[in-house]
């Protein structure tokens, strides 16, 4: 190896780990049963690969840790693509798996929607959308989920539980997501025109 590459080599790798994601801000409320989450999130990736990967509901396993099980399904009758989500977790000596299955609607690299279907899903609500933006050469995300389970959670300790498991999840699954996007080729992005 060059005396050169010996030299640029240690910059690379610092600048490399300089730019990771970051969880800008993260809110978790609760009222009379149902949870509103929003956050922004910017990583260091296009647009269209931090697209990609929320896309790809196939990949939400390699993000976060609480998704056991996640797919892709056939699209409705409306044409609109579906979505397998099936999350285990615990709230103190209570676990439990939970489903989330339902229908997406997007704008390619511009927002993303997903919408739980109640009759099978464990949750009397769940919509959830993100929105794409290019920022400061990469890429800020805008979260926001309104949730009401269709299970029972722990009155008083519930909720504070449950908020808390949004942020620390959240803010793991973050650099996850970023290194996922950063290995997605642009060339080999689809559009879904």
């Amino acid at each position: 190896m060059s005396r050169h590459a010996l030299l640029v080599l240690p910059l690379l790798l610092w600048l490399n780990a300089t730019a990771a994601a970051e969880m800008r801000s993260i809110n978790v409320e609760h009222h009379k049963g149902r949870y509103t989450v929003a956050s922004e999130v910017w990583f260091d990736a296009t647009v269209n690969q931090v697209f990609e990967v929320f896309r790809q509901w196939d990949l939400s396993t390699q993000f976060s840790s609480v998704i056991a099980e996640s797919r892709d399904i056939a699209a409705d009758e409306y044409g609109r693509p579906g979505y397998y989500v099936r999350n285990e977790g615990c709230l103190l000596f209570f676990c439990r798996s939970f489903v989330r299955q339902g229908h997406v609607e997007l704008e390619v690299n511009e927002e993303l929607r997903a919408f739980a279907n109640p009759e099978i899903s464990d949750f009397k609500l769940s919509n959830e959308t993100w929105t794409f933006a290019a920022e400061k050469g990469g890429t800020v995300v805008r979260y926001r989920l309104l949730m009401e389970p269709d299970f029972w959670v722990p009155p008083g300790i519930g909720p504070y539980l449950i908020k808390r498991k949004f942020r620390n999840n959240g803010a793991d699954a973050i650099d996850r997501i970023e290194a996922i996007a950063r290995e997605i080729p642009a060339r080999m992005i689809p559009t879904l025109d």
